[in-house]
């Protein structure tokens, strides 16, 4: 899942990774960012690792983030629906893809009538993110090894 967040700085980053803490990683391309300290990153990256406990925190241990996945599920749903009637729209998704050495993972994609027309390169990575990336491909790497063995033993159709 990647979700498009609000920084504390005002800026629209990426968050990359598919449900487990190490494999959420923040991938910025927005030109602001450059403006955030490098000191500062380690502790956003934390920070959007750890929003779903924050946001339970916050609540008092009285919630979740459900609005959140809710909200992010439809503009989702909303975005394939658009491609699938020729309204081409850029959104993230989880996928088969070879932006890494990985058969599968989470970028920007392009939706068209046939549902995903165009995997998007991940585009340039700072030294931080480019060590963070390969801390989650480590992780997502056994991940998906786990759903490919479960999927090869059930009947998915």
């Amino acid at each position: 899942v990647m979700k498009r967040l609000a920084s504390p700085y005002g800026v629209p980053m990426e968050s990359l990774g598919v449900g487990s803490f190490v494999s959420r990683l923040v991938l910025s391309e927005d030109k602001i960012s450059s403006t955030i300290a490098a000191d500062k990153i380690p502790d956003l990256d934390t920070h959007v690792q750890n929003a779903g406990t924050d946001v339970v925190e916050a609540k008092g241990g009285k919630g979740s983030a459900t609005l959140s996945m809710a909200y992010a599920g439809a503009r989702f749903g909303k975005s394939v629906l658009a491609g699938l009637a020729g309204r081409r729209r850029v959104e993230c998704a989880y996928c088969m893809s070879d932006v890494t050495d990985l058969p599968y993972f989470a970028q920007k994609v392009v939706f068209g009538p046939t549902g995903i027309t165009k995997v998007l390169p991940l585009g340039e990575l700072s030294e931080y993110e480019t060590k963070r990336l390969e801390e989650a491909k480590a992780q997502l790497k056994g991940e998906i090894e786990t759903g490919l063995k479960y999927a090869e033993g059930e009947s998915l159709a």
